[in-house]
């Protein structure tokens, strides 16, 4: 036994121990792929669970357009048969299409339906498409409504505080219900953006678009 190093190790451990220590650099690279790919196996569950979420949020707004049609057809018979117009359908359907608009925008945004000029994108290769959008994503989308998201707290806030009250009608109506319907517009835009920039990452890798 050596008092000073204390007893040696087995022929067999120290064999793998140089294995471990001396790797390849070709075999270091390899393993990082295989890295890699595990951690990339995660992207269809988070782009999934992403679109399932805006489309349970889409499916609920979509229910605000029977009061806004509801409230217009009151407006409509009210004003024209009993000459009895009413002091809240103006506000009400302002409301009610701004708040639809904003909490809709994010699935929308996953169905891909928002208006872009792609008469030049569309003809680009899957890869190249990918490549644009997610470095339109990182350098734009996410800045611009992380601070849209800044200023629209600061608005909310205010708002709340202030007791702030719609000035263009006799009714008056508190404003800051449907400015917190920005609020959470853009946090759901947000969180679809990550599900928006995952697609465009595997499509700028793999050349196709996730199915």
């Amino acid at each position: 036994m050596n008092l000073k190093y204390g007893p040696p190790l087995p022929q067999n451990l120290l064999k793998r121990v140089d294995k471990l220590v001396h790797i390849p650099l070709s075999q270091a690279a390899e393993n990082h792929s295989i890295l890699h790919s595990g951690l990339t196996r995660c992207q269809p569950i988070i782009i999934t669970n992403i679109d399932k979420f805006s489309l349970f949020t889409g499916k609920i707004v979509s229910w605000i357009i029977i009061p806004l049609f509801l409230c217009m057809v009151y407006e409509v018979i009210a004003r024209k048969f009993f000459l009895a117009p009413t002091m809240w359908a103006y506000d009400m359907s302002r409301f009610l299409y701004g708040g639809m608009f904003m909490l809709g925008a994010a699935y929308a945004l996953s169905r891909g339906v928002h208006i872009r000029a792609d008469f030049l994108y569309r003809n680009f290769k899957v890869k190249n498409q990918g490549l644009i959008d997610f470095w339109l994503y990182i350098l734009f989308y996410f800045p611009g409504l992380t601070f849209f998201l800044y200023m629209t707290t600061i608005f909310v806030t205010e708002s709340i505080q202030r007791g702030e009250k719609g000035m263009d009608t006799a009714w008056m109506p508190y404003l800051w219900p449907v400015k917190s319907c920005l609020w959470f517009g853009i946090v759901f835009l947000l969180i679809q953006g990550i599900s928006e920039l995952l697609k465009s990452y595997y499509a700028m890798r793999k050349g196709k678009w996730p199915g």
